[in-house]
């Protein structure tokens, strides 16, 4: 329920178009076009199935697991802290 100087429903609109902004952020970085034959990183033949599923990907599954786990530690976003810590 909505008071004061928002209208009724504001709160589901923030949260629907917070989602669309992430979900467009995440798009951007998918990849695109030709997929590679042989991953970038460690030379090894990218499976059929992953290039189809995946278009324009580059490495194989196990670089990719490696570049995803690096990712996760980099963005210094605490999604098991509490509100308090996030805050500061």
């Amino acid at each position: 329920m909505a008071t004061g100087w928002a209208p009724d429903g504001a709160e589901q609109a923030q949260i629907d178009a917070s989602l669309e902004d992430a979900l467009a952020q995440v798009r951007t970085r998918l990849p695109q076009g030709e997929s590679a034959l042989y991953c970038d990183e460690c030379g090894e033949e990218i499976p059929e199935a992953r290039r189809l599923a995946v278009p324009g990907v580059r490495l194989c599954i196990e670089c990719q697991q490696k570049k995803d786990q690096q990712q996760q530690f980099a963005t210094g976003y605490n999604r098991r802290g509490s509100k308090d810590s996030q805050l500061r």
